[in-house]
């Protein structure tokens, strides 16, 4: 017989309910065990995170400047584009919209969440091997280097850390988040604040949900307007790409329904086949509009001031880090850990608050992600010229 799967939304959805329940009746030093969880959790978390960075940026930029040559970076540029443009979108809305959605008065516990929280039994600091801006330029560094020298040994050896690093993502990290999460919410609840938090976030997560179909209704117009073919009906075409995402909640998991209906829509065999697989890696609109809308969101509840210029440099730094994303439920946003803590100045409470509301609508930016590379591979099918081999055209 099948063995049943219980995937990682279901097992988010359950240990939220769970921490929302048991924090109404757990005593304080049931609670303590659990905050002394998360504080170990969070520790590894901060350790791992440069070396997460190092690990998947590295490769990945050196990957890039190899292969079909510069249709492989015109793709990686539109692709890149979009998901600034997501991002930008987000924000932009997010400003006009999250302040109408959102409590008119700050929640003080997310403010000063710690303040709310009860503390674990003991503290532990595992300090990180470096600075996250220091993985970041040091990933930038030797990608791009890579990219030039003779050899492939070091690349080699890149690209074997990086499957160490993915490994740990989905063997390690992945697999704890579930706990790490129930005990969040446990320590929210004890301390008064998970009420305000789920009536301030409800109306958030139903406002993602509209803007990631606008992001859709937007790549679809320029590809078709590029194509000249109806841009209604070409997104219609990729709709069972977007229902398997939605149950596969994997970019990966859809490549072959997102690949067939991408054929379907008219591209050529041979771009789609190129375009599909990259962008499925490298394509993250929809989870770029998540993470910007929802950190927005957990700004504005905690009065802290929001800059242009850093959300701006925020969103440019997501791009260049969800190229780098593992193909694993909640890779995306556990990647983009260290830039809500770097840039935006996220405590660990917020921090593990963006993961649970990501999580719980994972699906929803996946298939934004896969639905939307198919429009890429309109507008590179139509740069390219159909039917030729994107090898014969670098």
């Amino acid at each position: 017989m099948r063995r049943f799967k219980f995937g990682l939304l279901p097992q988010i959805l359950v240990a939220i309910a769970l921490g929302i329940l048991l924090g109404t009746v757990m005593p304080g030093p049931g609670v303590r065990v659990f905050a002394t969880f998360n504080m170990l959790f969070g520790q590894f978390l901060t350790f791992i995170i440069p070396l997460i960075i190092l690990g998947l940026i590295t490769p990945a930029i050196a990957e890039l400047g190899r292969g079909a040559g510069k249709w492989l970076a015109i793709t990686a540029g539109i692709a890149y584009t979009s998901t600034v443009i997501a991002g930008l979108l987000g924000y932009s809305t997010s400003m006009l919209v999250l302040p109408k959605v959102l409590p008119a008065t700050i929640v003080p516990e997310l403010a000063n969440p710690e303040d709310a929280l009860l503390e674990p039994y003991f503290k532990l600091e595992i300090p990180p091997p470096f600075s996250v801006m220091t993985s970041l330029i040091l990933a930038f560094v030797l990608g791009v280097a890579l990219t030039s020298i003779k050899g492939n040994a070091l690349l080699r050896g890149f690209t074997e850390f990086r499957e160490i690093v993915t490994l740990a993502i989905a063997k390690v990290l992945i697999p704890l988040l579930p706990l790490y999460i129930f005990g969040i919410f446990l320590n929210m609840t004890k301390g008064g604040q998970v009420a305000a938090v789920i009536a301030s976030f409800l109306g958030v997560v139903v406002f993602v949900f509209i803007l990631t179909w606008l992001m859709l209704l937007l790549q679809y117009s320029v590809a078709g307007s590029l194509a000249r073919k109806n841009p209604f009906r070409l997104l219609g075409t990729m709709l069972p790409a977007y229902a398997t995402a939605l149950g596969t909640s994997s970019s990966a998991a859809t490549i072959p329904v997102t690949l067939r209906q991408t054929i379907k829509m008219g591209v050529s065999e041979p771009v789609a086949s190129f375009a599909i697989p990259l962008c499925a890696t490298i394509h993250l609109a929809g989870s770029t509009i998540k993470l910007t809308c929802f950190s927005l969101a957990v700004m504005m509840l905690s009065g802290m001031p929001i800059h242009t210029t850093t959300i701006i440099g925020y969103i440019l730094m997501l791009g260049v880090m969800m190229v780098a994303a593992p193909g694993v439920p909640g890779g995306a946003v556990m990647t983009a850990t260290a830039l809500m803590s770097s840039m935006l100045g996220f405590s660990e409470g917020q921090v593990g608050l963006m993961i649970a509301t990501y999580i719980a609508i994972d699906s929803f930016g996946t298939a934004t992600n896969v639905t939307g590379d198919g429009a890429i591979a309109v507008i590179v099918d139509k740069l390219m010229g159909r039917g030729k081999q994107p090898a014969e055209l670098a």
